[in-house]
């Protein structure tokens, strides 16, 4: 090795952010074992590159004692004093053992060492950039299906969509582009891996929060997300400024903000309810589209008992029982629904 691959390095780490001295140090380790497996040797050996000139010098490691037991290891403290009379017992002394054809291996094992830091580096900085993104939405292209995984090309790496995070009846398509939701970066042997959800309730507030500039800029707060993925959902928005209807900003002139995130869902359907401190008027919003006669909240038991009219009750139960389960996930209620003839007659 020669002047021409310290500066290689040096520009790897201008250009890579991998430290000069840390590939170095790298090397040397490396050229400790490609130098006993190449000259079988078991001595106690150290690598040394000049940092001037590239030059590669091997040095054997030999303990002063008084009784050379192991030559491999050991030298007497006369043959010690003859390279240098201040050598005293159970010093180190290191002789040059550099073979002559050192130079070839020493070539090959850096480059080898090179190549897998840049490799780890980048794995390393690919990490770093989608660990800080958990949380929030990325758009990337389908490539394949691999067993029942979709494979998310998002150009630096490779996200995947587990089948627990697909959403019933969505088809990915190769060749699709997919806006989905990190929720966990994680590192392995083959580096990173971003998992990736089209199911989570925080893909649904990650998107309000693009399409309306209210909730970006704070105006207007998202305080709760109930979703069942693909089906039907529920979100809760309020603003502390008496001027600014947050409804009215989360649907957009003519809906179409609302729409937006209806379309990135494909077809999901979604309700946006005023949130309320009073959980009275908050359980009665939550049902929406259904109308509420009157609701009697039980604190100690956390239960919402909500009379509708009897014309409303399937609407208010919902199909299979979605709006009342949305609408009590959403709140944190549990809640009890009686139609009025239900209600009355009980009485």
């Amino acid at each position: 090795m020669n002047m021409e691959f310290i500066e290689a390095l040096e520009a790897l780490e201008r250009e890579k952010g991998i430290a000069m001295e840390v590939l170095l140090e790298a090397i040397e380790a490396a050229l400790i074992s490609a130098y006993k497996r190449n000259f079988g040797s078991l001595q106690n050996v150290r690598v040394q590159i000049e940092r001037s000139s590239g030059e590669v010098k091997v040095y054997a490691r030999k303990t002063v004692v008084e009784e050379v037991l192991d030559s491999r290891a050991d030298i007497s403290l006369e043959d010690a004093r003859r390279i240098d009379p201040r050598y005293e017992l159970e010093d180190i002394v290191e002789i040059e053992v550099t073979p002559r054809d050192f130079g070839r291996i020493a070539a090959q094992t850096a480059k080898q060492v090179v190549v897998q830091r840049i490799r780890e580096a980048e794995r390393g900085l690919i990490y770093e950039e989608f660990a800080n993104r958990e949380g929030d939405i990325v758009t990337g292209i389908v490539q394949r299906y691999e067993q029942k995984n979709v494979l998310i090309d998002l150009g630096k790496i490779e996200a995947v969509l587990q089948p627990s995070e697909q959403t019933n009846g969505e088809d990915y398509r190769p060749g699709d582009r997919v806006k989905t939701y990190i929720i966990e970066v994680k590192k392995t042997t083959k580096g990173p891996q971003v998992l990736v959800s089209r199911t989570h309730p925080g893909l649904l507030k990650r998107l309000f929060e693009l399409e309306v500039p209210e909730i970006h800029d704070g105006v207007v707060e998202l305080k709760g997300v109930a979703r069942e993925a693909g089906s039907r959902s529920k979100i809760a928005v309020y603003s502390g400024d008496e001027n600014i209807d947050p409804v009215g900003a989360c649907v957009g002139p003519k809906g179409a903000r609302v729409q937006t995130v209806v379309n990135e869902l494909r077809g999901e359907k979604i309700d946006i309810i005023r949130w309320n401190s009073d959980p009275a008027q908050f359980v009665a919003s939550a049902l929406s589209p259904a109308k509420v006669v009157s609701v009697e909240i039980f604190e100690e038991e956390k239960i919402a008992r909500v009379v509708v009219p009897d014309y409303q009750l399937s609407l208010a139960i919902g199909k299979e029982g979605q709006n009342a389960r949305l609408a009590a996930k959403l709140t944190g209620w549990k809640i009890d629904i009686k139609s009025e003839s239900q209600a009355y007659g009980e009485g």
